[in-house]
């Protein structure tokens, strides 16, 4: 359930992408502009975990489940039959809160549901999801929308999402301390007094709104871990913009062939993070007692992947021109992806492994504000910026 969740929020930041020419023609509207939708979609996943993340360390994860996913739906029927530009911007925004706090809450999840010993091939898949999505969604909305036009872009995610809605039915609630609490009720142990509403509205706010922000600006680890893999993240979402008018400028491909490097090196990311913890992290945590492993082992992969992400910009740049081959700038993109996603899933790894307990969900809902609130400017100014360089 986790990974489809994932994969459906994700895949919509980029699917709309590749009925660019359409929303032009349709609004009239320039191609810098018809990104918009993209962006604010983004900077709202970066504000829903701010609300919803540590939420659920209130309500427990279950319920924020079952509000978001039926709620993201029908923001998203609705951009599929608005007729104006702003509309579907307002309603792009509001599918991404909706959906948003669903890449916090699966950290969280994860972290209550499995050990440390057998996290990490867990953590990797569930990752892999959510960066596949991007890479597959101009592929999937170029299929869709040179058949049945741009809407359809939108309503392919619907079903998508009802899918992932009745796997939700078959889960179970994750959070311990509301697990316990429903233990002690069922055997009639616990008592329940009333708490005022002020002292409820207060304590929401300051879990809910006050912590994250609070954890990304004082919380030396939260502040340089979100600021490094933010940048990381900003780049990587250019891509999304830039690649295919790199492509289509200089190969005349169509937007279906420029999404296979990016898939490459999610697979890549994957086969990366499964062998550092089988011949690296695996030896490590049998040197500890459990629970005890210290969550810098988590940062083995983003040590190795570090590299690519340099490697594959220089490569990318220097070769992605006409008198060039198409393979070379296509096989660049590889390598930048896998660094950058195994910074990316070592870092989300290293928060949950760091903050256990009711505070995992802010630190991953204080990363999520960073990486998506400095990616949604990044496909505005990438496409310009490859026009006058």
């Amino acid at each position: 359930m986790l990974c489809a969740m994932g994969f459906v929020t994700s895949i919509t930041t980029s699917i709309i992408t590749a009925a660019s020419d359409e929303l032009m023609e349709e609004f009239d509207i320039s191609l810098t502009v018809s990104f918009l939708p993209l962006s604010l979609y983004v900077i709202a996943l970066g504000f829903g975990p701010i609300l919803g993340g540590p939420s659920s360390e209130s309500l427990g994860r279950y319920p924020v489940y079952a509000t978001i996913l039926p709620l993201g739906t029908l923001f998203t029927l609705g951009c599929g039959f608005v007729h104006n530009f702003g509309g579907l911007c307002f309603l792009h925004f509001m599918t991404g809160f909706s959906w948003g706090p669903s890449l916090a809450l699966a950290s969280g999840s994860i972290s209550e549901t499995l050990p440390p010993r057998t996290r990490g091939p867990a953590s990797a898949l569930f990752i892999l999801t959510p960066f596949l999505g991007p890479g597959l969604g101009p592929v999937i909305g170029s299929f869709v929308a040179n058949r049945k036009g741009w809407r359809w872009t939108q309503w392919t995610m619907i079903f998508s999402a009802i899918f992932t809605m009745i796997l939700a039915l078959f889960t179970e609630e994750t959070y311990h301390a509301k697990i316990k609490q429903r233990i002690s009720r069922e055997k009639g142990t616990e008592a329940s007094p009333s708490v005022p509403f002020s002292t409820r509205l207060r304590l929401f706010i300051q879990v809910s709104l006050i912590r994250p922000v609070m954890m990304l600006f004082t919380d030396p680890i939260i502040t340089f871990l979100c600021l490094y893999v933010a940048v990381n993240f900003g780049i990587e979402f250019s891509f999304f913009a830039a690649v295919p008018y790199v492509f289509g400028t200089a190969y005349h491909f169509g937007v279906e062939e420029t999404g296979l490097g990016i898939v490459i090196g999610c697979i890549l990311r994957f086969i990366t993070i499964i062998v550092c913890d089988i011949f690296i992290y695996q030896k490590k945590i049998s040197l500890y007692p459990p629970h005890k492993v210290p969550p810098e082992h988590r940062l083995y992969p983003a040590m190795i992947g570090s590299i690519g992400g340099p490697i594959g910009l220089f490569w990318f740049a220097w070769t992605a021109r006409e008198d060039i081959y198409w393979a070379s700038p296509a096989a660049a993109i590889i390598p930048f992806v896998w660094g950058n996603l195994c910074i990316i899933v070592a870092a989300l790894q290293y928060i949950g492994d760091t903050y256990a307990g009711n505070i995992v969900a802010s630190g991953a809902a204080a990363n999520s504000l960073a990486c998506y609130g400095l990616a949604a400017g990044f496909p505005l100014f990438s496409v310009p910026m490859f026009q006058n360089l």
